[in-house]
């Protein structure tokens, strides 16, 4: 996974996650919507629309005083967490 960060602002992120799709993003922006400090989350994929970009673009934005970038390295955190939550159940469940 490569990572482009396109706009860096505040409070405000717009960045490139290369090899990724819907699969990844759904579940990266959900729970980012889910974390603290994040007031919006959203990604594009629409190579017709963006100049041919096919990688997605995540942009959040985040509440002031929160930097965006340390709002989605703790969302990206999350997603770790709930992918070894979801792992033991499942070796629990076997």
């Amino acid at each position: 996974m490569e990572l482009r960060v396109i706009d860096k602002q505040e409070n405000e992120l717009s960045i490139e996650i290369a090899g990724e799709d819907h699969t990844f993003m759904n579940v990266l922006k959900g729970t980012l919507l889910e974390t603290d400090g994040i007031d919006a989350a959203t990604y594009d994929v629409n190579p017709e629309q963006s100049g041919g970009q096919t990688d997605p673009v995540l942009t959040i934005k985040t509440e002031d005083g929160v930097d965006a970038l340390d709002a989605l390295e703790e969302g990206a955190d999350e997603v770790i967490n709930k992918a070894n939550e979801f792992q033991a159940a499942y070796d629990a469940a076997v």
